[in-house]
């Protein structure tokens, strides 16, 4: 019994000092800082996150910027039939360019997982490939 209450009289201040090194937080909700995956509004219908307001606004900016090239720069559209054997303008190859994006990514989610830079550059090669060669 004496034994006992030696040992635990010499645990006491190793809990206190535990306790000072910030152990006494555990359990607790941590103050975040920025996060990518946290949501703007918890109760809002669709998850809005920075990373998918940073997508849309980049779609967005994208088919501002195709319309404006058509309608001001080149008024015709620039029509060619590239290697896909396909008629296309500058906006049926954005859109080929997001729908092999959207493939390009799911396909690599669904086969590798996370992390997602390589699929970012291989989206990136192929809307470089479609602009040039479709």
């Amino acid at each position: 019994m004496l034994r006992s209450l030696t040992v635990i009289a010499a645990l006491l201040p190793i809990q206190a000092m535990a306790q000072t090194a910030g152990w006494g937080s555990v359990g607790q909700q941590e103050e975040k800082g920025f996060s990518w995956t946290a949501p703007f509004w918890p109760d809002f219908w669709m998850a809005w996150t920075p990373a998918t307001l940073v997508v849309f606004i980049g779609i967005f900016s994208a088919i501002a910027l195709i319309g404006l090239l058509e309608g001001f720069k080149y008024r015709d559209g620039i029509e060619r039939k590239g290697v896909l054997g396909l008629t296309t303008t500058l906006g049926d190859r954005l859109f080929i360019t997001l729908l092999g994006s959207v493939y390009i990514f799911l396909a690599w989610l669904g086969i590798m997982g996370q992390p997602i830079w390589i699929p970012l550059f291989i989206a990136i090669g192929w809307g470089i490939f479609v602009f040039w060669k479709v």
